[in-house]
């Protein structure tokens, strides 16, 4: 049997147990402390200094129209199955945030976009994230649910189930494309005054 060839990083390891062994032979980050320099606690390997730093997450979406419609889906997965939600989710590496956002409608709505303008910033710090959303159109007439949606449609803006809607930062999402709706040039709009997406589910 071949061996797998060595870790080329071994200290970039989250917490591992050696199999059979006492606690104390954990390895990895595993003890919170503020480095030096730092002025924060982070996760350190105490055995070779290594340090995980945790980030926020960077969401991205769109607003996609069509002929004046919307076009929404209707979630499969938790956190809110079954509420409704603009095509969004992570950012992946070596992606940019439009790149994102068109690869969220395609696997989500089964839907090829066009990015117009970005059309807000929403921050988010209760769950460290940043979410980038864009403007876009259809580029193709045709969607489908793909797998993290149970349905996806088309809506007029005065009929989409506001009461459904998934999380806080859709609501003001759909908001501000109002605002701007028929708009070429606008500021990107940011968090509505004293609202920071503080959601429970």
């Amino acid at each position: 049997m071949s061996r797998p060839p060595p870790d080329p990083n071994p200290t970039s390891r989250r917490r591992v147990a050696v199999a059979g062994g006492p606690a104390d032979q954990q390895a990895g980050p595993r003890v919170r402390s503020v480095p030096a320099g730092d002025t924060r606690e982070r996760l350190t390997c105490p055995d070779c200094g290594f340090i995980a730093y945790e980030n926020p997450k960077v969401v991205v979406g769109a607003v996609v129209y069509d002929q004046g419609r919307i076009l929404m889906c209707r979630r499969a997965i938790e956190p809110r199955k079954g509420y409704w939600t603009i095509p969004a989710g992570f950012l992946e590496l070596n992606e940019t945030t439009a790149e994102g956002a068109v690869r969220e409608a395609w696997e989500e709505a089964c839907a090829r976009i066009t990015i117009d303008a970005l059309l807000a910033v929403y921050n988010i710090p209760r769950i460290s994230q940043v979410q980038l959303i864009y403007r876009a159109t259809l580029s193709e007439p045709s969607f489908a649910a793909g797998e993290e949606s149970l349905e996806v449609a088309l809506f007029e803006p005065g009929r989409i189930p506001t009461d459904q809607l998934a999380f806080p930062s859709v609501h003001w999402a759909l908001a501000h494309a109002a605002e701007v709706s028929g708009l070429a040039d606008f500021t990107p709009r940011g968090n509505p005054a004293g609202e920071w997406g503080d959601y429970r589910s």
